[in-house]
């Protein structure tokens, strides 16, 4: 018999659900307020979406991904992120008949291959939006604001945003060409995997957590020095936005992302306390992405925030509402007449909207009683013997410590009319 969940997964359990409903009702309220619109993919894909989507080469596809064959022989691959997966269904559904943009959010399950630590795990949850077809930078913008409004409205302080520009396709290569330059006489001491990037993808050394602090990293070229005209406008005009719009950010350089499909802006979202995986938040604009798997030139922009993160964060600072009780009313049947009598009542209780328990193993009055107070709910119906043959019940307000009979024609109504009220 199998015991365990398998590493890197685990169960969200009840006492833990409540956490999680919180921030996704925050998510569904603020994406309302910016006019984006749930979307929800498959877990899983054809390899191909994400080989041609993230681009071979990269840690996620080479060394992340969960590939399976299936019965038919066909390659399928657990989604390790999902705006590949957003932009397939923008294109097999044909989101883009209606013209404009197209303004898309999902939460879901990720699953990436990687070593299991605090707010990262192999199955994780992420939350993230995508605008597609949109080029202004006011979309970008517009994206970078609703992550940050999403962390700041579940109190999260002290957020750090890093910014930057990696540049497109027609100032990329002379920015590629300066990197390889550069890091010419230190690929001696790159890692492993960098020295591989060197010719495959020199941007992405910028990115390596393991060379990150080695001293001639520092002086690696900036890539802001290489944008042509229309990236640097584009750049400088998100950069306006949020000032206007009163969101501090620094620029990052070194910000690069860890994906093929980005172009121009690229940002990150810290939350320091978090230590070394202090980033909860990321994203930026991916223009080719739509045209590399089979539409139109398309531009768009969108972000992914990792929940377990942000959960961890918001733990760390008691930031999580209180868990709620689990009843309105715990009806307490003392014997099987009052327990028959009872269940019509529980059933009409919550036909009105009023979260009703009750006790179906016949305990005692005391043991109930203890029940009744661990549910948190704030009346008690102790229905008996006596009771019934006065066609009464006893009210008890768990909070006042008070009590009173009500007749069982009233007790429903008015039990109602308490809670609802």
């Amino acid at each position: 018999m199998l015991t365990n969940a398998p590493r890197g997964t685990k169960d969200i359990l009840p006492d833990a659900v409540g956490a999680w409903t919180y921030v996704e009702n925050v998510i569904r309220e603020l994406c309302a307020r910016y006019g984006y619109h749930e979307i929800r993919t498959p877990v899983f894909e054809h390899t191909e979406l994400f080989q041609r989507g993230i681009g071979d080469g990269t840690d996620v596809v080479d060394k992340e991904m969960y590939t399976f064959t299936d019965r038919g022989e066909r390659s399928l691959t657990l989604r390790p992120e999902n705006t590949a997966s957003a932009v397939r269904a923008y294109l097999q559904n044909k989101l883009y008949a209606d013209g404009g943009l197209q303004k898309l959010f999902y939460i879901g399950s990720m699953f990436r291959y990687d070593r299991p630590q605090a707010g990262r795990m192999r199955e994780f949850h992420q939350f993230g939006v995508e605008a597609i077809g949109g080029e202004s930078p006011a979309v970008d913008a517009e994206a970078i604001l609703l992550a940050y409004d999403f962390l700041t409205a579940l109190g999260l302080k002290g957020l750090t945003l890093k910014l930057n520009s990696v540049g497109c396709p027609n100032c990329r290569p002379v920015y590629r060409d300066r990197l390889q330059a550069y890091f010419k006489e230190h690929l001696h001491e790159l890692c492993g995997d960098c020295q591989d990037r060197y010719t495959r993808s020199p941007l992405r050394i910028l990115d390596c957590k393991a060379d990150a602090d080695k001293p001639f990293m520092a002086g690696a070229p900036a890539i802001t020095d290489c944008l042509c005209a229309e990236c640097a406008e584009h750049f400088e005009e998100v950069q306006s936005h949020l000032t206007d719009a009163g969101v501090a950010y620094e620029l990052d350089p070194r910000l690069v992302r860890g994906l093929d499909y980005y172009t121009r802006t690229a940002f990150e979202i810290a939350y320091p306390p978090l230590g070394a995986q202090s980033a909860v938040a990321g994203g930026g604009r991916y223009d080719g992405l739509v045209e590399e798997l089979g539409g139109n030139p398309t531009p768009a922009v969108g972000f992914a925030a990792g929940l377990e993160r942000v959960l961890l964060a918001l733990e760390q600072q008691s930031l999580l509402p209180a868990r709620p009780s689990d009843a309105d009313v715990f009806i307490i049947a003392l014997g099987d007449a009052a327990a028959h009598a009872a269940f019509p009542l529980l059933h009409a209780l919550r036909q009105g909207g009023v979260r009703a328990l009750m006790d179906y193993a016949g305990r005692s009055m005391k043991a109930q009683m203890k029940q009744a107070n661990k549910s948190g709910a704030r009346y008690a119906v102790i229905l008996g013997d006596d009771e019934l043959t006065q066609h009464v019940a006893v009210v008890r307000d768990m909070e006042q410590s008070t009590q009173e009979s009500c007749s069982l024609d009233d007790m429903v109504k008015r039990l109602i009319s308490e809670v609802k009220g």
